[in-house]
């Protein structure tokens, strides 16, 4: 195995994000010790970007411009965006999060590499629903739905007295389904009736 074959065959299966184990599978007789010489050697020449210990990107001989969003999905998985991120990616905060946030079942972590910031928070596997795939060109990307992303907001931010200095679209959340909001607060045992005054 070369670069190139390597290459074609993470193009055709899009594997643009790929781990150490992802190669192996398509290349079962190759060697580990000499993948291992292989990855350091094409890190080196900047032609994969490791984005965390045995993670890589493809850089070369094109740039796929991957959005952060599937960054974030691919980093730790299982997760899904939520909290700020979706909340401005459905205008319900006018603000860019700073960092791409994301709930998983996995322990609370940060990663920092050259996409940014990625922050994700735990809930309870019960908890873990209320997203889907939202297309970004060629990219899959698991994202909250705006309900759920509002009620994962309040559950972990949303003291009321914080509220009332957040700048909530109070126009977007009148267009959110009542009936969703209600089903994913009841995964937190929120009483959304407490809330509505501050939405």
């Amino acid at each position: 195995m070369n670069f190139k074959d390597l290459y074609k065959t993470l193009e055709r299966y899009k594997y643009y994000i790929f781990s150490y184990e992802d190669v192996l599978s398509f290349y079962q007789n190759e060697k580990k010790d000499n993948l291992k010489k292989m990855i350091f050697r094409w890190k080196k020449k900047e032609w994969i970007y490791p984005l965390k210990r045995g993670l890589y990107e493809l850089t070369y001989p094109k740039d796929f411009n991957i959005p952060d969003m599937y960054v974030a999905n691919k980093l730790y998985s299982p997760s899904y965006v939520s909290l700020e991120t979706a909340l401005s990616n459905y205008s319900i905060i006018p603000e860019v999060s700073m960092a791409v946030t994301c709930i998983t079942t996995k322990p609370t972590r940060t990663f920092k590499n050259k996409h940014g910031l990625f922050m994700y928070r735990t809930i309870k596997p019960d908890r873990f629903t209320g997203y889907y795939v939202e297309k970004h060109g060629v990219f899959d990307i698991l994202i909250a739905e705006p309900e759920k992303a509002l009620i994962d907001y309040l559950y972990f931010y949303g003291k009321k007295s914080n509220l009332k200095d957040e700048r909530l679209d109070k126009d977007v959340i009148s267009q959110l389904s009542k009936k969703k909001l209600n089903k994913y607060a009841k995964l937190y045992g929120l009483n959304l009736k407490e809330w509505y005054a501050y939405l």
